[in-house]
């Protein structure tokens, strides 16, 4: 099985706040293995144009810190799935991702809802 993810990004970390995010990191993913990663930057500032933008390079899941609910609508609406609330160090949260352990509490944003969910706080029930 193939997806791609894109984790937005700051400093080595998942970036604190999509909406304002500059870059993302796109890795492909096969059989639950990291096959290729490219750093690609986002032109787009409103809602609709940057779901578009992610949706074109081949998104299914968006690993995200914060999102507003404009933006989370927009992706949702392009056929992406958001989890949100995701925090730490990049490297980690792929690594936590492909082994299926992104539930674990220290990747969860302090002050958060205190569960993920799928879709961000605002979204679906489901937890992740």
């Amino acid at each position: 099985m193939s997806v791609k993810i894109a984790i937005p990004h700051w400093q080595g970390r998942v970036s604190p706040v999509f909406d304002v995010a500059e870059s993302l990191t796109l890795i492909d993913v096969e059989d639950g293995r990291e096959v290729r990663r490219e750093k690609v930057m986002l032109a787009s500032r409103d809602p609709f144009g940057r779901a578009k933008e992610v949706s074109a390079l081949g998104t299914a899941v968006l690993l995200c810190g914060a999102v507003s609910h404009p933006f989370e609508t927009a992706l949702m609406g392009a056929g992406i799935q958001v989890v949100g609330f995701v925090c730490g160090d990049l490297e980690a949260v792929v690594t936590a991702f492909l082994q299926g352990q992104l539930a674990d509490g220290r990747f969860l944003m302090p002050g958060c809802c205190g569960k993920r969910r799928k879709s961000g706080c605002r979204g679906s029930r489901r937890k992740h």
